[in-house]
């Protein structure tokens, strides 16, 4: 067996049964059989592996899931942690559900996924909106201002909810809100969907269960290298209810998990802790490489670096071209090379996101740096200053709380109409899936313009019940 399998005991398991050989009567319904009926339905789903009578027996007698899930318990300094198929949208719906009761209050960075403010419908929790801190110089989001969730103390909070670090890379000043919200027994619960490989390089920030947050999410194919959708969920008991939390992960988890997210997830929490400095060393050498091949060919900086933010603060993997600094859009960025068949995670007007992960080596690198380099000399105009988007900077006024308004009866408006009246869907360009609408805020003109300069622009608007954001879908009155 090789040296990861060794450490990792889903992994094992999965390779395994897949070595063996069995005849199965029970489910999936594939039986790893379906290339004898079709060869190209087969060579997708034959590979599958159950969870129940595969990487376990039926009746997890071997007990394979749960030595895994302790041994990344322990390895996050966690008392609980659980394996998602689901990604970090169903790790987010069960911590959102183990909080409290409908109408309790969290305190909620607006920078928050979708996924957070569908949990809270269906919680009936109310968020206590915090906005983020822009950057003056950038015009990007810095994180949670300690001074933002001071504001909302008073309104009694249950928890503290923040998504670290963001989209483009950034942390809250993470230290002083964790003390703050302890000092009022309130739990800090921190979506670190995009921040998976935290704490295992001694250049990278610190994984937030180490500076004292009460419950982690993230997500394991996102900055790493797992399956789609496999996510972890790790938590600490003192301010959570751990009976409750799993009772929340039950209830929203699918009953018939797939094997290859957990045994991802398993290998991959024992590639961290076997290698993890190594790697991510190489990984951080790789991108720093990249940005000085690149930037020398132009007079202002044109991608963000930990200098530009507090120490501490910048995720130093991330890889954000500022496209207003080179006078260029972001979205014909993205148009030339997906010509080249480069793929970018993110981009809008003024930025282009490149995600760089453990499986990037030179020869990506160098690839993405010979097709970017020209692109960028042809598409170079006159800088200007940086706009900061509109999922980052949008001041929400709630009308009826997201709950009711998800429930209200509906109609459609035109547009114009709309402004004043109050919204019935989640709106959000995507990625990065930040709400600029959620259910039961007021639509303004902004909103309605800024929407229509965005999706003009070329972004992806998400989740609109009319996609060509000619009316919306608002609450009767």
């Amino acid at each position: 067996m090789g040296e990861l399998r060794d450490q990792a005991p889903l992994l094992n398991a999965f390779l395994a049964y897949q070595e063996e050989g069995r005849t199965a009567f029970t489910i999936p319904g594939h039986k790893q059989r379906t290339s004898h009926i079709d060869p190209d339905l087969g060579a997708v789903v034959d590979a599958d592996v159950p969870l129940y009578g595969g990487l376990d027996e039926i009746k997890l007698s071997n007990q394979t899931l749960a030595h895994s899930e302790k041994l990344a318990a322990r390895l996050w300094g966690a008392d609980w942690a659980r394996f998602s198929t689901g990604g970090s949208t169903h790790a987010n719906q069960a911590i959102v559900l183990a909080l409290g009761k409908p109408g309790d209050k969290v305190a909620l960075s607006r920078t928050a996924h979708r996924s957070i403010l569908s949990a809270l419908v269906l919680a009936g929790l109310e968020p206590l909106w915090l906005s983020p801190e822009i950057d003056v110089a950038t015009g990007v989001p810095i994180g949670i201002p300690v001074a933002e969730l001071e504001r909302v103390l008073p309104e009694k909070p249950i928890a503290l909810l923040l998504t670290e670090p963001g989209y483009l890379g950034t942390l809250s000043d993470l230290p002083a809100l964790i003390s703050m919200a302890h000092d009022h027994k309130i739990p800090v619960i921190v979506d670190a969907a995009w921040g998976g490989h935290f704490g295992f390089h001694p250049e990278l920030p610190p994984h937030v269960m180490s500076i004292g947050a009460d419950a982690l999410i993230t997500s394991v194919h996102k900055a790493l290298p797992g399956y789609s959708a496999s996510a972890l969920l790790l938590a600490n008991i003192k301010y959570l209810d751990g009976d409750r939390l799993e009772q929340s992960f039950e209830t929203t988890h699918t009953t018939s998990p797939a094997g290859a997210p957990l045994a991802s997830i398993d290998g991959v929490r024992a590639l961290l802790q076997s290698r993890g400095p190594e790697l991510l060393g190489r990984l951080l050498e790789l991108v720093v490489q990249f940005r000085n091949d690149i930037q020398k060919h132009f007079a202002l900086p044109i991608f963000l670096t930990p200098s530009d933010f507090p120490e501490g603060r910048f995720d130093p993997c991330k890889i954000v071209l500022r496209a207003n600094q080179l006078g260029a859009s972001g979205v014909d960025i993205e148009k030339a090379l997906l010509e080249k068949k480069v793929r970018v995670e993110m981009a809008d007007r003024d930025t282009v996101v490149f995600l760089a992960t453990l499986a990037d080596d030179v020869d990506t690198f160098h690839i993405l740096a010979t097709v970017l380099l020209p692109i960028l000399t042809s598409l170079q105009g006159v800088p200007r200053k940086g706009a900061t988007a509109l999922s980052w900077s949008v001041k929400p006024t709630v009308a009826m709380s997201m709950r009711q308004a998800y429930f209200s009866s509906t109609e459609f408006v035109t547009k114009a109409e709309a402004i004043g009246r109050v919204s019935a869907d989640l709106v959000a360009p995507y990625p990065p899936g930040v709400a600029v609408l959620a259910p039961g805020e007021t639509i303004t003109a902004d909103i309605v313009d800024g929407l229509s300069a965005a999706k003009s622009a070329g972004v992806r608007i998400a989740y609109a019940s009319d996609p060509t954001l000619e009316s919306y879908r608002v609450t009767k009155s």
